[in-house]
């Protein structure tokens, strides 16, 4: 990304918009470690401003503030390669949850919580639980 988005709180005037999310996102996707990006494949990112209420009462969620991210899709370690081929796999950010805890939370960056939600639902495409990818976040730092 050769230009940077100045999303600080106080200059940035308006709340940052689905592309500047999506931006985020891609710029997040790139800067991971090359065998990361390899490992999440082809896996789609989607930016909208919160999961559909299909989607809120599959997952028992009753407030749209409470969902920030979502993966939706056949995670690569239960793949059945000689089956057909499942649907693509989607990552889903959730731009009004997102800037939401960004306001809350005046100690991250809207970058840093972009790459953390992102990273997140990866680490759900590559088949690991919530309590994985916490554990690998609290040990990362």
């Amino acid at each position: 990304m050769s230009e940077r988005l100045n999303l600080d709180r106080e200059a940035f005037g308006k709340a940052p918009s689905l592309d500047d999310i999506a931006t985020l996102a891609e710029a997040a996707f790139q800067a991971l470690p090359a065998g990361f990006r390899r490992a999440a494949g082809d896996v789609v990112f989607r930016v909208d401003d919160f999961a559909d209420d299909q989607v809120l009462d599959d997952l028992g969620i009753e407030d749209p503030f409470g969902l920030s991210g979502l993966y939706q899709g056949v995670d690569i370690g239960h793949r059945d390669h000689m089956g057909p081929a499942p649907g693509p796999s989607m990552i889903f950010l959730y731009r009004r949850p997102i800037l939401d805890e960004w306001a809350e939370h005046g100690e991250v960056t809207l970058e840093e919580l972009v790459t953390h939600v992102l990273v997140h639902e990866i680490g759900h495409h590559l088949g690991l639980s919530d309590a994985d990818i916490d554990a690998i976040e609290a040990s990362a730092g």
